[in-house]
């Protein structure tokens, strides 16, 4: 498997989402979105959210939005960005009065339900190593319905990242980037509104998921499990906090790899995709589209692709 890096002019193109005709969206931490062609002859400069972009999702033109592209701003929330005029329209950024801190990723249902995770109500995106380190649980999954009410839906989420709805619908998915765990909130069935594991004990720290054109569950894993921070995890709150304020040098660091996983509903892996690339490190997002599958990373001024066989 070769890995296609495309770069982009600023760093952090954190998710990426792949149009039916394979153009591909990513928002950078200048507050930038870009459309890149799939050959990566052209990228052109959408909108600026005037945040801090992260996970984009695709918007039906039959639902009621102001534009087709979602995007979860940390700092501003959840929008809507029209990509042929650029103009970005705040759908949420306060939930029961109060305003989000880590608006991170969603996952948009067919009747335009949007369900979406802050990462913590403690720390934004400028101290996300923080909330990791210190696990405060404060991670939440939310749905916001078409007629703009928000409900949160599950709460102690250990750094709730990325979202995505089962095949067919019956459970929405979350990231636990804390736990190393893929969470399922059930949606239909026996088992509402009850929660369970799509899957445990990851082999690194997840970021965001998707639903692939495959059917699976994609899971970018952003670095390998450290053995340094699963033992500050499990120490006393003191403890975590103080690793907190060592300066950033001296803190675990990310390990440099490119890694993602897919999974059936029932959370059995399906593919594991996991290869050594010098030019592009810490997959933070994951899209399958026919057949290649498309990456982002926090760290990176780029996006990158990787051919795989079904």
């Amino acid at each position: 498997m070769k890995l296609t890096v495309h770069p982009v002019p600023a760093m952090g193109a954190e998710d990426v989402v792949v149009t039916p005709d394979g153009d591909v969206f990513t928002g950078t931490e200048d507050g930038t979105i870009w459309r890149l062609r799939p050959d990566g002859s052209r990228l052109d400069r959408v909108a600026h959210t005037g945040g801090r972009p992260l996970g984009l999702e695709l918007l039906d033109s039959s639902l009621p939005f102001d534009g087709d592209l979602l995007v979860c701003d940390a700092r501003r929330g959840l929008l809507v960005v029209d990509t042929g005029s650029g103009t970005v329209t705040t759908l949420t950024e306060r939930v029961d009065g109060t305003r989000m801190r880590f608006c991170n990723n969603a996952a948009v249902g067919g009747d335009g339900t949007i369900w979406f995770s802050d990462s913590s109500t403690h720390y934004g995106i400028e101290r996300w190593k923080d909330d990791f380190v210190q696990v405060t649980r404060t991670g939440r999954l939310l749905r916001r319905d078409v007629d703009g009410t928000v409900t949160v839906v599950e709460r102690g989420l250990a750094f709730a990242n990325g979202v995505a709805l089962s095949a067919f619908g019956d459970f929405v998915a979350v990231a636990e980037s804390g736990a190393r765990t893929v969470v399922r909130h059930w949606l239909t069935g026996e088992r509402a509104g009850r929660r369970d594991f799509l899957v445990e004990d990851l082999p690194g720290y997840p970021d965001n998921i998707s639903r692939g054109s495959d059917g699976l569950i994609w899971v970018s894993i952003g670095s390998p499990t450290d053995p340094v921070v699963e033992r500050i995890q499990r120490a006393p709150m003191p403890v975590r906090r103080a690793v907190t304020r060592i300066p950033a040098p001296l803190q675990p660091k990310p390990k440099r790899t490119v890694r993602a996983q897919a999974y059936d509903d029932a959370g059995k892996l399906v593919h594991d995709l996991d290869i050594s690339a010098p030019d592009f490190h810490m997959v933070t997002g994951v899209r399958e589209h026919e057949g290649s599958v498309w990456l982002g990373s926090l760290h990176e001024a780029a996006v990158a692709v990787l051919p795989y066989t079904r």
